[in-house]
């Protein structure tokens, strides 16, 4: 096996301490636990032939806390990123590579019913680059390239009350 992509990911959740926990808890083990399962197997085979190529899909929303349905998710993908440097490291100077994917807002089943998402891309347009980041097998990557590549470090330092107005 030369590549294992992993791209677990909802979006169920709601406000902390609005009484739903169980659709928080339900995006957190589809977007994290789950997706340890998977890298789990991918990096017992990896370890096995002493080659391959993990990418992990991330998302945008990973580099900053968001508020609603969007807290657990980003708290996920944030942990997800953190995970996969952490597998990074661990298997640093070895020929098994580990890439994690950043997307930004790509329409799909996940987004279908929101009207206002800045800088959304159609779902060929999103497949299309983020194939082309999986290939580049970067370290981070954020997908499409434009405009996430520097956006992401705009998000990292916008001051809250610009964050509230986004989410």
């Amino acid at each position: 096996m030369d590549r294992v992509i992993v791209n677990a990911g909802m979006g169920k959740g709601a406000s902390v301490g609005t009484g739903y926990f169980h659709a928080n808890k339900q995006t957190a083990e589809t977007n994290f636990v789950a997706a340890i399962a998977q890298v789990e197997a991918a990096m017992e085979i990896f370890r096995a032939q002493n080659f391959g190529h993990l990418v992990n899909i991330s998302s945008i929303s990973a580099v900053r806390g968001f508020r609603r349905a969007m807290t657990v998710y980003a708290a996920t993908k944030a942990a997800l990123t953190s995970f996969s440097e952490g597998i990074r490291i661990d298997v640093m100077n070895t020929p098994i590579r580990v890439s994690c994917v950043h997307p930004g807002f790509i329409r799909s089943e996940i987004n279908e019913t929101v009207e206002k998402v800045p800088f959304i891309v159609d779902t060929e347009t999103g497949c299309k680059a983020l194939v082309k980041a999986i290939e580049k097998e970067k370290a981070n990557s954020y997908a499409p390239s434009w405009p996430w590549a520097w956006l992401h470090w705009l998000v990292r330092i916008a001051p809250s009350s610009v964050i509230q107005k986004m989410s």
